[in-house]
């Protein structure tokens, strides 16, 4: 399985990239395979994004914000360190 990153390459908070780069730079620094996914260029992909994450894990209000981590098509939340069972790693 592939481990997907969904992100917002145009998002105008901080917080937001900055979470995004966290996930990218623990994945690529773990050497973990993954694709990222830009929400903001496909209209399609946001909307998978959206209804693949369980119900009890989107915000009260609105929609969930990137980062979001996939392995295939089995939601792993927003920490890239849980993603790591996932794909049958630990952490050192």
């Amino acid at each position: 399985m592939v481990i997907r990153v969904f992100i917002a390459s145009s998002s105008g908070f901080v917080a937001i990239k900055k979470k995004q780069q966290d996930v990218v730079r623990f994945l690529e620094a773990n050497k973990i395979e993954f694709e990222e996914v830009d929400i903001t260029m496909s209209e399609e992909q946001r909307q998978w994004m959206y209804k693949n994450i369980p119900p009890e894990k989107k915000p009260a209000q609105g929609n969930p914000l990137p980062p979001q981590i996939f392995n295939g098509d089995r939601y792993c939340g927003t920490n890239p360190q849980l993603v790591l069972p996932e794909i049958g790693l630990q952490m050192k």
